[in-house]
């Protein structure tokens, strides 16, 4: 995760976020995410770019018996520390790409929300491929292809404000794409659908799920939901480590 998250402004700004706030009951894709985990009693649990680390106290909260949360914010850690903090869960301030993912050492990978701040991401699915044991799942939320490939990862706007159209460009062109969010620039990385499915299947995992998040019938009276029907903003994939 860039290092935006420990500038306090921004940091200060991302605390406001309702999924901040009320942690995986805020979040849209909860209700699509929280299937897909495997049974986690008696597992131990791995969570790449942990935030406040909603996700490590699910695992720990499900049975896990180990569960370590790493990113690259000291101040996302201290938060979760806070927050999250459960005598079965470590937090350990790391990046994503500087972990060392000991072989066949967890049951279960999860990321939400990170991979796509990450360059070169197929390199990661080969690490965490080494990090899993035998049939062990990998279960990633990560920005929609769709998404990273809009332009400023913005609406085209009529006269009164209204979001008229969602535009893509240049999707076929992975790298780097500059963003505004929250007040602030932030950079993220663009990968297409064939990276990052194929990027796992060439790497020996086995293709579970992969699902297109949609707001729940529940949160779609919130201001501006409605528009989240109108392109995919995040991509779920789950996958098992065949070896």
């Amino acid at each position: 995760m860039n290092n935006e998250y420990d500038n306090t402004l921004f940091f200060d700004e991302y605390a406001k976020m309702e999924r901040s706030t009320k942690g995986l009951a805020a979040a849209g894709e909860w209700h699509q995410l929280k299937p897909l985990f495997p049974p986690l009693h008696g597992k131990h649990v791995l969570d790449l770019g942990c935030g406040y680390g909603w996700h490590c106290k699910f695992s720990a909260e499900q049975g896990a018996d180990k569960v370590l949360g790493i990113d690259l914010s000291r101040k996302m850690i201290e938060e979760a520390k806070k927050r999250n903090k459960e005598s079965k869960i470590k937090y350990r301030v790391c990046g994503i790409e500087e972990y060392e993912y000991p072989e066949n050492m967890w049951d279960c990978v999860i990321s939400n929300l990170a991979l796509h701040y990450i360059e070169n991401i197929e390199q990661i699915f080969q690490k965490v491929y080494q990090t899993l044991k035998p049939n062990g799942i990998f279960l990633f939320n990560i920005e929609h292809p769709v998404f990273t490939a809009g332009v400023g990862q913005d609406w085209i706007y009529s006269e009164d404000g209204t979001p008229k159209y969602w535009p893509v460009d240049n999707y076929f062109l992975a790298g780097e794409r500059k963003t505004h969010f929250l007040g602030y620039d932030v950079a993220k990385q663009h990968h297409t659908l064939t990276q990052i499915l194929m990027g796992l299947l060439n790497n020996g995992f086995h293709l579970e799920a992969a699902e297109e998040a949609r707001p729940p019938k529940e949160m779609m009276n919130a201001p501006g939901m409605e528009h989240e029907l109108r392109r995919p903003m995040m991509l779920l994939v789950k996958s098992s480590a065949k070896k």
